[in-house]
């Protein structure tokens, strides 16, 4: 009798999938992986494409716990760094081949989703009531939406784990099921070690000692030109103005939608200038930049940029700006 109560037990758990590991462990064990660490240490590799250029950096992000995070981006083509910091004091942009430092009081990283943020990706996660999960080969992956307000055409991504719950790679697409950004993780440590002062802002530059392969530009060669404008508005003046240390352009556009397009050479600070700004800290096709309610600025190559406008909304801006190859173009 009590040999067939067993059997009887063993059937009932087979037929109802008692004991299978699924969706919902998946999800459970990955939280208590990343919750209850004191920090992390990621190494990985993000490729974004743009039309038909694809940008490769070389990523890594520290985070320990208490909201500090240090994530360096380092784009290959031509050794370019730019370091996102959060500590107590607030959020930093940091170009070191600047010399320069964007201060944000911001929310980031936790106002839209972020590819290379553990947290930002178990939030994903858990938020969407209609991902999907599946089990292939060795590794677990969920398709879920995802939150990026000024980039309404990336609407969705695949998380892929390994049976170890470390994440493997992550690609986000757009609505033709394109895949516009994709991150690869090579490395994740759950118990690093952190020298003390590792996420002060003076540390931080004084770690960043990248040497970028371009040299520091001195002149506008070519004058470069977006190759998307709102419907209705066309260039209709430009001025090239000499600086003391270089040149700028000035572009004005006019018609529905007017906006101001400036092109100067970028100044190269003679120590480390922490600038205050209000925005939001924005991933252009290959840099960070400022996004506020009617600009984006960035530099790229040597140049800096700023786009300025009373009537563009900040997707209309960022639409623009994405426009605006690293090659020169026509009119």
């Amino acid at each position: 009798m009590k040999k067939f109560l067993l059997c009887l037990i063993a059937f009932v758990f087979l037929i109802t999938g008692c004991g299978k590991y699924g969706e919902k462990d998946v999800i459970n064990d990955l939280d208590k992986k990343i919750s209850k660490s004191k920090g992390y240490f990621l190494e990985g590799i993000l490729e974004i494409v743009n039309d038909e250029n694809i940008y490769t950096y070389n990523v890594e992000v520290s985070y320990q716990k208490d909201d500090q995070y240090k994530v360096s981006l380092v784009n290959t083509s031509n050794n370019h760094e730019q370091v996102i910091l959060k500590n107590k004091e607030g959020v930093y942009v940091i170009t070191p081949s600047l010399n320069k430092s964007f201060k944000f009081q911001s929310d980031w990283p936790y106002s839209n989703s972020q590819i290379y943020l553990l947290q930002s990706i178990l939030s994903d996660i858990k938020a969407d009531d209609k991902k999907t999960f599946k089990v292939n080969d060795n590794t677990y992956i969920f398709s879920t939406e995802v939150n990026y307000p000024n980039n309404r055409k990336l609407v969705k991504q695949d998380i892929i784990l390994n049976k170890k719950l470390n994440l493997e790679k992550i690609k986000v697409y757009n609505e033709d099921n394109v895949a516009m950004m994709t991150m690869k993780f090579e490395k994740i440590d759950f118990s690093p070690t952190f020298k003390k002062n590792y996420f002060n802002l003076d540390t931080v530059i004084k770690s960043a000692k990248t040497v970028e392969n371009s040299k520091s530009v001195g002149m506008i060669e070519d004058t470069i030109y977006p190759l998307s404008l709102p419907s209705g508005t066309k260039l209709v003046s430009e001025e090239k103005i000499k600086k003391d240390d270089g040149e700028r352009v000035i572009m004005t556009f006019e018609g529905e939608k007017p906006f101001l397009l400036v092109e100067e050479t970028a100044n190269v600070y003679g120590e480390m200038t922490v600038i205050p700004t209000n925005g939001e800290p924005y991933m252009l096709q290959d840099s960070y930049g400022v996004l506020a309610n009617n600009s984006l600025s960035w530099s790229s190559s040597g140049i800096e940029y700023y786009l300025v406008s009373d009537v563009l909304n900040q997707d209309e801006l960022v639409d623009v700006a994405q426009s605006i190859s690293v090659l020169p173009t026509m009119k």
